[in-house]
């Protein structure tokens, strides 16, 4: 079944040319099913390519799933225009009078930053509050995650020496996890960070599971034992070429940032990279909108 958008935005002909199903609202009406209402708190800078990346994962699920794109209230974006996000995005103050089966919140490049120093931090904290209360599950990623596992829990961030950018292996810390389900042995995820958690201070945290760790990553995904709140400090959702895109452009700046790892061919950044993360990615989102949403979310939204 099909994601469910506006037959404008961008991303939708992108993915159809994709062959993702993707289902415009005027034939949405006619089918007799309640879709799953998913919120994307959007908080990286390129929006429309954050849109396309979570949107194609999202839309290869046998399910049918209704976005909103929220944006923050309190942010002044300096790289969407004002009219793309009025016209595509509802604002936070909107999204609080609505309940939700899922939402995902995004990372966003403030993480040298003290949470607090972050210009909408008191809107964020308000919003992830909401969630607990009005959305059954939330996927925390990358900064979102750092975000999330600060507001929630106290668990810090740490600076790193080096940016973390790469592909790195995982393995998973426990068994019978259904967001784990059908992963391999091993699995990759993508990295681009500057800052790193410590597992101790997650496993100080009694509502907290690790639910896989790498060993020059450390910790990757995090959950509460509630199954409500998931966090991943990668990026399963990036395409193939965005860690070289980050790379050219860090340096174009004169950035002083290290090659990804186990991402270039040779580690030469002439060759052409491949993705061997896609199907973990894919095989991740089914899993949390499968276990984590649908099969626990109840059909009348307004008892979440």
């Amino acid at each position: 079944m099909p994601i469910k958008i506006q037959s404008d935005l961008p991303a939708c002909k992108i993915l159809e040319e994709e062959n993702i199903f993707v289902m415009t609202e005027n034939r949405a009406l006619s089918q007799d099913i309640r879709p799953l209402k998913i919120a994307i708190v959007n908080l990286m800078p390129t929006k429309e390519v954050t849109e396309t990346q979570l949107l194609r994962l999202l839309g290869n699920t046998p399910l049918q799933i209704e976005i909103s794109l929220v944006r923050m209230e309190n942010h002044q974006s300096k790289n969407t225009v004002k009219d793309y996000l009025d016209k595509f995005y509802i604002p936070s103050s909107e999204l609080f009078s609505r309940k939700f089966d899922g939402m995902i919140i995004t990372g966003a490049p403030v993480e040298q930053l003290e949470f607090e120093s972050v210009d909408y931090w008191d809107e964020l904290c308000k919003i992830m509050d909401y969630a607990r209360e009005n959305v059954y599950s939330t996927l925390y990623v990358c900064w979102g995650s750092f975000a999330g596992l600060y507001h929630h829990y106290g668990v810090p961030k740490y600076p790193l020496e080096r940016k973390m950018s790469g592909i790195f292996m995982n393995e998973r810390c426990v068994e019978g996890e259904p967001l784990l389900r059908g992963f391999d042995d091993t699995f990759p995820i993508p990295q681009s960070r500057h800052t790193t958690l410590k597992k101790e201070d997650v496993l100080k945290c009694d509502d907290l599971v690790v639910l896989s760790e790498s060993a020059e990553a450390g910790v990757t995904i995090i959950k509460s034992k509630d199954n409500r709140e998931i966090f991943m400090t990668g990026h399963l959702e990036y395409d193939t070429m965005t860690l070289a895109e980050e790379y050219y452009r860090d340096t174009e700046k004169g950035m002083k940032v290290p090659l990804p790892k186990n991402y270039f061919p040779t580690n030469n950044v002439n060759r052409m990279p491949t993705s061997y993360w896609r199907s973990t990615a894919h095989l991740f989102y089914t899993n949390w909108l499968n276990y984590y949403v649908y099969q626990v979310t109840p059909y009348n939204i307004s008892l979440i």
